[in-house]
Order: C-alpha cells, then sequence, then structure tokens
C-alpha cells in the first residue's frame, strides 16, 4: 500500500518515514530539529509531514523500544483518515533528568493499520444507558 506524504518541511528538508527492513511494522520518523525535554515534560515535535491515510485505516506514532527502555515515552493520539495537517511526535521524558534529542535522531514509528468505523446507537431497554448519548 502507497501512502502519500504532504512535506510541510522547510526548504526540502524532509526526512521520508523508513522501514529498517521491509516487513516492519513500523516506518522510523526523524526528529527535525535538535530537542530538550525536561524530566517529567512532554513536549509535541513537528515531524515536517503530513499524511493521506485511507478510509477505513488510521495512524499511529509508536515509541520506539530503545527510547522505551530509557524511560520516554511517545503518546498515541491517533492520525484520522481525514486529517491533513502535519503529524507531531508527542513524547514524554521519565528518564529522571533532562534529554536531548538531536535533528535526525530516530524518535518514533509510523503505523498504519486498519479500524472498525462502528455506529454508536442508544439501547432503549437499559436504564443505565438512557443518558448517554455519543455523536
Amino acid at each position: 500500500m502507497r501512502i502519500k506524504i504532504i512535506d510541510f518541511s522547510e526548504a526540502g528538508s524532509l526526512a521520508l518515514p523508513l522501514r529498517a527492513h521491509y516487513n516492519d511494522a513500523g516506518a522510523d520518523v526523524y526528529c527535525p530539529k535538535d530537542v530538550f525535554i525536561g524530566d517529567g515534560k512532554t513536549v509535541a515535535i513537528g515531524l515536517g509531514f503530513g499524511v493521506e491515510i485511507p478510509d477505513g485505516l488510521m495512524g499511529m506514532i509508536y515509541v520506539r523500544s530503545g527510547m522505551a527502555r530509557k524511560g520516554i515515552t511517545v503518546e498515541m493520539p491517533p492520525i484520522d483518515s481525514g486529517y491533513r495537517g502535519e503529524i507531531h511526535a508527542v513524547i514524554t521524558n521519565h528518564t529522571g533528568g533532562a534529554i536531548k534529542l538531536q535533528k535526525g535522531d530516530r524518535i518514533g514509528q509510523l503505523v498504519i493499520q486498519p479500524i472498525i468505523l462502528a455506529e454508536y446507537v442508544r439501547e432503549l431497554g437499559n436504564k443505565r444507558n438512557t443518558d448517554l448519548e455519543i455523536r
């Protein structure tokens, strides 16, 4: 499957997501600039690109295993198929000290995965759910 990339980088400096091996679940994404993250702090790092994900699929940025072992996490809000803005890696530092991510560091993995597009309905026979309405 081919996923179109939308370039938001400065003057052609975009590093495309790249799989290390053809059958890897995720494609590495790269830090576009040097970033300092204090202990216990969370930052959103714009990756310089957007994606055109087909309906029925979503994207997520997952943490790389080496970063996770050090105490660095990547929060995982979904990237919806209709979103065309810049993708961010939302990174939290739990290492006990400040860290520096350098331009070009692999900071996460972009994974495209299928989703179920559920329809939410009110179940009228259950009193506990009568006040619940999801739109």
